[in-house]
């Protein structure tokens, strides 16, 4: 499914910011049932995800940091990569070109919530070969 225009425009103002159906149908001079049919329409095509996100840079006990992957055999990118993405912790994972194969998102409970995703998350998935960990130690616009 690939969004038309006015799904694009729906995406584009409630990526700026939350607000009510009613506000973004006004905006764009359709029905609010408009707009509720074709987000219902954009999430169940997996185009968009609706959610509430947070600042981790503000709050206390939420590290997040990057973890760099290298795989011993890259045959096996796709299955490992979804993998990785249904552990706890992990926001994204990423398939990338350079040095390493993958670079994983997390947030954690503090350092020793990273430690804890390291040796008792990450550690259970097989064939990877070494990981490098990038703290984030302050962010700009970073909303999770």
């Amino acid at each position: 499914m690939q969004p038309d225009t006015l799904d694009w425009k729906i995406i584009n103002i409630l990526s700026q910011k939350h607000m009510p159906n009613s506000t973004v149908a006004k905006k764009l001079g359709v029905t609010e049932g408009t707009i509720r049919q074709r987000l219902k329409r954009l999430q169940s095509g997996g185009v968009l995800k609706i959610r509430a996100l947070r600042n981790p840079g503000i709050l206390e006990n939420q590290q997040l940091a990057i973890v760099a992957a290298t795989l011993m055999e890259a045959k096996y990118l796709d299955k490992k990569a979804q993998e990785i993405s249904e552990l706890e912790d992990v926001l994204s994972v990423s398939i990338v070109s350079g040095r390493y194969d993958f670079l994983i998102e997390v947030l954690v409970e503090s350092n020793r919530g990273l430690v804890r995703f390291l040796t008792e998350k990450l550690s259970t998935i097989g064939g990877i070969s070494k990981t490098e960990t990038f703290i984030i130690l302050k962010n700009y616009e970073k909303w999770v």
